[in-house]
């Protein structure tokens, strides 16, 4: 499935131009993803990129928020979800999409695995807010309903990169994981959002894809773990030390074919001051810290991942690049050992 130290990234770029992004993507990583472009389009942010179709949705401006649906359209959206024919997503809430695939057609290029990604149910469904600013979480349909969303927009993803590669990852960004417990989300219980996860991570393999999570800070890894991944990514530069207090955890995603995906790469401000020689360093931490737990040397490594530690889309176009240099150097430092 994935060769020891393989790099991929996490989603977006500063870019607005969609052909020189995906250039980019396919030049740095071994498993190449589409681009979100941020900067390109408010439609490209997270929640709204995946709301098209969603007969709830109204987007105004730069705003988004849902409303009641007229009964054709409701009516529709509980026909397509029954049919499973799949939500697309349009060039105009996707442009490095298209551009990714036109380039892969255009090129005849084929890989062992393409990424691609989704707003992870949680996320989504404490973003999207009524006019009241209550989250669709907290209603029930609503939030079952953008579940279903979700699983269509990752089947329809699913079936337009399959003819590129041999697997197709999928990628739940999830970073309001990191926030289950706070003051914010105290309504949230562990256990509806490990149902939520699981839900979106069988329907990925049911889908014949590899699911994966990306979280951006800490957050609950024995709950991210359990939810039947294989690919499991967190912050690993800033948040090294976190995954040794779960040695049963770790081990038993380890064993059972898993594999993390080590965000060592910064996509903050101080990716300035960093260097190849201080990236290895860090990750060795991080590799170090799980030996202790029991789990041999040799199994660790051949279950690393390397990645940016979040999406570059931050970040100016020169740093982004740095980003994107610095992770093909560190792969290449390990495969010339």
């Amino acid at each position: 499935m994935f060769q020891s130290f393989n790099t991929t990234g996490i989603g977006s770029l500063p870019h607005t131009d969609p052909v020189e992004a995906c250039n980019i993507i396919l030049d740095s990583v071994d498993i190449p993803f589409w681009p979100q472009l941020p900067h390109r389009s408010f439609l490209e942010l997270m929640v709204p990129q995946y709301s098209e179709g969603f007969p709830f949705v109204r987007i105004e401006g730069e705003n988004v928020h849902v409303e009641q649906a007229e009964a054709a359209a409701l009516s529709a959206f509980y026909e397509a979800i029954a049919d499973k024919t799949g939500f697309p997503v349009s060039k105009e809430y996707a442009a490095g999409l298209y551009a990714f695939i036109d380039i892969l057609k255009r090129k005849n290029l084929h890989f062992d695995v393409i990424k691609g990604h989704i707003t992870g149910p949680l996320t989504f469904a404490l973003s999207l807010t009524d006019n009241q600013k209550r989250p669709v979480y907290f209603d029930e349909e609503m939030r079952e309903l953008s579940l279903e969303l979700l699983k269509g927009k990752v089947s329809w993803q699913i079936d337009m990169l399959k003819p590129y590669a041999e697997k197709v990852l999928i990628f739940i960004d999830e970073p309001i994981l990191s926030a289950l417990g706070t003051s914010a989300y105290i309504g949230v219980s562990n256990d509806e959002a490990s149902r939520m996860l699981k839900e979106i991570v069988g329907h990925i393999k049911d889908c014949g894809g590899i699911a994966g999570i990306h979280c951006c800070g800490k957050a609950d890894w024995p709950l991210v773990l359990s939810s039947g991944i294989d690919v499991f990514n967190y912050d690993s530069y800033f948040f090294w030390d976190t995954l040794n207090i779960y040695p049963e955890e770790i081990k038993s995603f380890i064993d059972n074919n898993g594999f993390i995906a080590w965000g060592v790469v910064p996509t903050t401000d101080i990716i300035r001051e960093v260097d190849l020689q201080g990236l290895r360093e860090q990750l060795e931490r991080g590799l170090t810290s799980l030996e202790k737990t029991g789990i041999p040397k040799d199994t660790i490594r051949q279950h690393v991942l390397i990645t940016p530690s979040c999406g570059t889309g931050s970040l100016n176009i020169e740093d982004a690049l740095k980003v994107f240099s610095l992770l093909k150097d560190l792969r290449n430092s390990y495969v010339r050992g």
